[in-house]
């Protein structure tokens, strides 16, 4: 049979045998529930209510999707990271304020998903390998993104690291912060990681992505219930 073939062949059968993104979510959710002990064929199988027969349709071993998991870390968090560092941005705080969105948005960077990685790599040289040429990658376009706004290297550099090692201890710590705590800090998290104090456009803009509005200093309300409230059911 074609490559070809067995594709469609695959894709015929993905009804009773699941599919590639089935079996790899269910690996994903496991992995962050439970860590990487729990990526297993047969719980995944009894997770998706499938054979355990079923998931060497799609993969070779234990190993394949394993590597899969990984892909989908570095693309999702590094590629996410990475991404809002070269977002377009008229100043250092603006530009901050793109890579906080990581730390607001899972959509942009899972730190569950990092998490549970960084446990893994415990148990796993090839692990800590990569999370060691993630961490570079993710410092390096901090620092690049710092020197696009006129900082020299060395300060570049410093900065980066204080805001991704920051982080990176919240995420370890697996801190919890109310969304509403968390955008009362910013302000002065733009201000100690920049030197510069953001302006009010800046912080309105970052705040609106994520449907609230600085009423008064420390005071924010939904943007929905704000447009409920101008906006009454008619009689």
């Amino acid at each position: 049979m074609t490559q070809t073939g067995k594709t469609r062949a695959k894709a015929q059968d993905a009804g009773w045998r699941g599919s590639v993104n089935g079996w790899l979510d269910a690996a994903y959710e496991a992995l962050k529930e439970s860590g990487v002990d729990a990526v297993r064929v047969m719980p995944l199988a009894k997770r998706l209510n499938l054979s355990r027969t079923s998931f060497y349709w799609f993969y070779e071993d234990r190993e394949q999707l394993l590597a899969a998991l990984l892909t989908r870390w570095r693309d999702k968090n590094t590629g996410g990271l990475i991404s809002q560092c070269e977002s377009y941005a008229e100043s250092i705080s603006e530009a901050i304020l793109n890579v906080f969105e990581c730390w607001v948005n899972p959509e942009l960077f899972d730190s569950q998903f990092e998490f549970a990685v960084r446990s893994w790599a415990l148990q796993s040289d090839e692990v800590a390998s990569e999370i060691a040429t993630a961490d570079e990658a993710r410092i390096t376009a901090l620092a690049a993104m710092f020197r696009r706004f006129g900082f020299e290297a060395d300060a570049a550099d410093a900065r980066a690291r204080t805001i991704y090692l920051t982080q990176i201890g919240y995420i370890s710590m697996k801190t919890t912060e109310d969304i509403v705590v968390r955008f009362r800090r910013i302000p002065q998290y733009v201000n100690v990681f920049t030197g510069k104090v953001p302006k009010r456009r800046e912080l309105d803009r970052f705040f609106g992505k994520f449907g609230y509005a600085e009423k008064e200093p420390g005071v924010f309300v939904s943007l929905v219930d704000t447009f409920e409230e101008a906006t009454p059911d008619a009689e």
